[in-house]
């Protein structure tokens, strides 16, 4: 079925067409007036620069990784490493172009609220991240269709999948890097500005007085943008590679149709045209409410997600050799990322009494608060743990007992299926993701309407374009959790086959594999430790930064005309605080598995990924939704709720949302790179794992 790769380049190119029309209509938009053009500037300055110096840091590490390949894995000479090069460079590119687009969008948002209200301002917006969304699905496609088609149909290299899966580590790369790297640099000036400035100085957010508010907003972008761009790349490239890597064996065992090879390229085919369709019914009305903002975005995600059903069908049924309940095990991780999302969205949305409740804790003072958003979150585990614990088990027994052409499922039938359904979570990525990166743009525009000065009902309109962001935003981060969850589970699953593991050698009984398990389940708040310290380390620098200056521009805490502040500092602190704290759990992430694989062998490292995994999941979303839902719980009361702006209620909850930053922004969405980057570090270094059998026996 050499079409459907034929297919998917098709799919991927279009994607890549219409990041380039949104690119082109965002660019033609009005930006404003001469200040709005300037702080404009100011942001894309800092976010450029950042990426640019983040690029050329890692750069290093792919050189080291790729040097690695060649010299440790037999396949790696010399195509292995070039694989890698190239997918690293692809994950770099969609960041890049991404996030320049996104921090164009902003100004011109603010400038379209003004001008055309709120219908104007929201289909901008969404054009702006949507740029990101289908960069970073059309790359990721036509990256690995391009792997294919030459390693596979070109060279005829046998070893093509094991060269492909180097594509997906270097996208790894770039990944976990972009994630923790920007996670730091926005969380540290995000606290560091919201400490002094509204804590201390008792100044609004974003107010042009507050030294550190342009870093603040560079932050959201290289956090947000660039940051979750990089790690749904990871995701959506991973799954693909993870099932194709499960077909290949099992094709090879006869318990696979061979088309069950090239099937996640043409999945993943027709969520691209899918999610093109979808992105076409963002429009709303002027005055519309927060429920129909969200009910405008839900509606594109939903039509995405309802046309990919009959495009799958399409395809078991043209081939004939794959069977309906692999259908049926696709349908399941679709309908999971919508479940994941809509749960989400209720433990985090102020419109809803889980957020509420937050709120209405701050009465009795912040310890109430913190205490009621903890609890919130850690609820919030119980729906997506349900949900993915039904896919994982369902799409295997369905592939397990599925028969199709004569074929058996069996076990790589189940774990084929399982692969696929994260492939079918994430087939409309190009949607799903522009309406999360809306939020960084939505977000920067209200900044702008408040820097420049704006009339209040501009600010009014940012405000809730902004709120919808947040919502958004967490949305964002619970399905990049849930389908990294799925992606990593399809990675474990290639890497068990690549390694030739057995059902007797993953025993309990084993100490090497229970110790390596209580050592990976061990491993995700080690990281989140590491990247929390390192936000309030960077903090504190911002922290004295910007207390220096109002104490020193004369001035400036009072709004003189000629006192200026020095925006520029903030944003060199937090570049430079961040690619320094970001160097550890990048080793740390990808240094366990390969050292836990050299000394105890392959059985015990699936051990540590399996306790990775479980409390990696559980961890992350208890993070986000905590601090997605103290975030929202300022905003509530900022609506007017509980006493609004400078009531000791908002106070409270200014602290909680500043204690949730690094939860919600850093730590957590972190752990989705840390799953899924040592998965497929495993995958792509297990023969050597293999080969050498664990030194300590």
């Amino acid at each position: 079925m050499e079409i459907w790769l034929y297919l998917a380049i098709v799919a991927a190119l279009a994607a890549l067409v219409l990041a380039a029309v949104f690119a082109r209509q965002v660019n033609s938009a009005s930006p404003g007036s001469d200040r709005m053009q300037e702080l404009m500037a100011a942001i894309r300055e800092g976010a450029m620069a950042f990426i640019r110096r983040e690029y050329t840091a890692v750069a290093g590490f792919v050189a080291i990784m790729a040097i690695l390949i060649f010299v440790l894995l037999d396949w790696g000479r010399p195509w292995g490493s070039i694989a890698y090069i190239f997918g690293a460079f692809l994950s770099a590119l969609a960041g890049f172009i991404g996030m320049r687009i996104a921090t164009a969008a902003n100004a011109r948002t603010a400038e379209a609220a003004r001008t055309g209200g709120i219908d104007a301002a929201l289909p901008l917006a969404f054009r702006g991240g949507g740029v990101m969304g289908f960069t970073v699905a059309g790359l990721g496609l036509l990256g690995l269709s391009l792997g294919y088609l030459f390693f596979r149909v070109i060279l005829e290299d046998e070893q093509a999948f094991e060269i492909i899966t180097a594509i997906g580590l270097g996208g790894s790369s770039i990944a976990l890097f972009s994630r923790v790297g920007g996670g730091i640099y926005t969380k540290a000036a995000d606290v560091g500005a919201d400490l002094v400035g509204k804590v201390e100085a008792g100044i609004p957010e974003d107010d042009p007085r507050n030294p550190a508010v342009i870093a603040d907003n560079v932050g959201d972008n290289v956090g947000d943008v660039a940051g979750m761009g990089a790690d749904l790349y990871e995701s959506y490239v991973g799954s693909i590679v993870a099932a194709s890597a499960v077909a290949v064996v099992g094709a090879a065992r006869g318990e696979l149709s061979p088309a069950t090879v090239l099937l996640p390229f043409a999945i993943a085919a027709v969520g691209i045209a899918a999610a093109l369709i979808g992105s076409f019914m963002v429009r709303t009305r002027e005055n519309a409410s927060q429920e129909d903002l969200l009910r405008t975005l839900r509606t594109a995600v939903w039509t995405a997600s309802g046309l990919v059903v009959p495009g799958i069908a399409l395809l078991i049924l043209l081939d004939g050799t794959i069977g309906w309940p692999i259908f049926f095990a696709i349908l399941l991780g679709l309908v999971a990322g919508l479940l994941i999302a809509y749960f989400t969205e209720y433990y985090t949305s102020y419109t809803e009494k889980p957020t509420q409740g937050i709120a209405q804790a701050s009465r009795t003072g912040v310890a109430t608060l913190i205490i009621e958003g903890l609890a919130v979150g850690m609820r919030s585990t119980l729906a997506p743990v349900a949900i993915v614990m039904v896919a994982v088990i369902g799409a295997y027994l369905l592939g397990f007992n599925n028969a199709a052409g004569g074929r058996i499922g069996g076990a790589d039938g189940g774990l084929y299926a399982v692969s696929l359904a994260a492939v079918g979570m994430l087939s409309t990525l190009g949607i799903t993701l522009a309406t999360d990166a809306y939020g960084p743009v939505a977000d920067n525009a209200g900044g702008i309407a408040e820097m420049a000065h704006l009339p209040k009902e501009v600010r009014a309109r940012t405000d809730a374009l902004d709120s919808l962001g947040n919502t958004t935003a967490a949305t964002g981060k619970g399905f990049a959790i849930g389908s990294a969850v799925l992606t990593a589970l399809g990675l474990i699953a290639a890497y068990a086959q690549t390694s030739g593991l057995q059902g007797a050698q993953l025993t309990l009984l084993d100490p090497r594999l229970l110790g390596a398990l209580l050592f990976g389940a061990m491993l995700p708040f080690l990281f989140s430790a590491i990247t929390m310290t390192a936000v309030g380390r960077a903090a504190m620098q911002i922290v004295e930064e910007v207390r220096r200056q109002f104490r020193e521009i004369a001035g400036l805490k009072e709004g003189a005309p000629d006192a200026r502040a020095d925006y520029a500092r903030c944003v060199a602190i937090s570049t430079r605080s961040a690619l320094r704290e970001m160097v550890l759990p990048g080793v740390l992430a990808v240094a366990a598995p390969i050292a836990v694989g050299i000394l105890l062998g392959p059985a015990a490292l699936a051990g540590l990924l399996v306790g990775a995994t479980a409390s990696g999941f559980v961890l992350a979303i208890m993070m986000a939704n905590s601090g997605g839902a103290w975030d929202n719980a300022k905003k509530f009361i900022e609506t007017g709720e509980l006493g609004g702006k400078g009531s000791d209620n908002h106070k409270a909850a200014v602290v909680g949302d500043t204690v949730g930053d690094p939860f919600k922004d850093t730590s957590g969405p972190s752990l989705n790179i840390l799953i899924k980057l040592m998965s497929v570090v495993s995958l792509v270094f297990a023969p050597l794992f293999v080969q050498i059998g664990g030194l300590i026996r």
